[in-house]
């Protein structure tokens, strides 16, 4: 077994504050963790397990309320297994339809860059012709020139 972790120590792991840890404990997302003689706590791998769930929940757009809704199921044991699953299976209908609107703005984002492509490339090639017209123009100019000096 692993040896307990100190607030620190979750947070770094986990990459968030320790009062964002504190917060979710407080907030009812974590069951009581363990504390060290001195009233630190000590975070168990099923702590660290756990609170690293919570974050892909947050991660995925769910409320705290509904985490607090889910950890509440959580704490009720293996009786509230099903409700879990439907929480669990609603949630993912909404993370999947957030997936499909963010796919149809990205592909919305790569046409328009498309399109600025393309513009940018026809501007190019415009300025390419019109440099391309002077030169033309200046060396017929000189030719001409020419012919009359002759």
């Amino acid at each position: 077994m692993s040896k307990p972790l100190n607030i620190g120590e979750v947070a770094a792991q986990l990459g968030v504050s320790t009062h964002t840890l504190r917060y979710y404990e407080q907030a009812g997302l974590l069951r009581p963790v363990g504390r060290t003689a001195a009233g630190h706590r000590l975070y168990s791998p099923a702590d660290l397990d756990w609170l690293q769930f919570v974050m892909r929940l947050k991660a995925t757009g769910m409320s705290i309320a509904g985490m607090q809704a889910f950890a509440a199921l959580r704490s009720q044991g293996d009786v509230s297994i099903g409700a879990r699953r439907d929480m669990l299976e609603a949630h993912r209908e909404a993370v999947l339809a957030r997936i499909a609107e963010l796919q149809t703005s990205l592909e919305a984002i790569t046409a328009k860059i498309e399109f600025y492509d393309e513009a940018q490339r026809r501007a190019q090639q415009a300025g390419t012709s019109k440099r391309n017209d002077k030169r033309n123009e200046k060396r017929n100019d000189q030719r001409n020139e020419k012919r009359k000096v002759a």
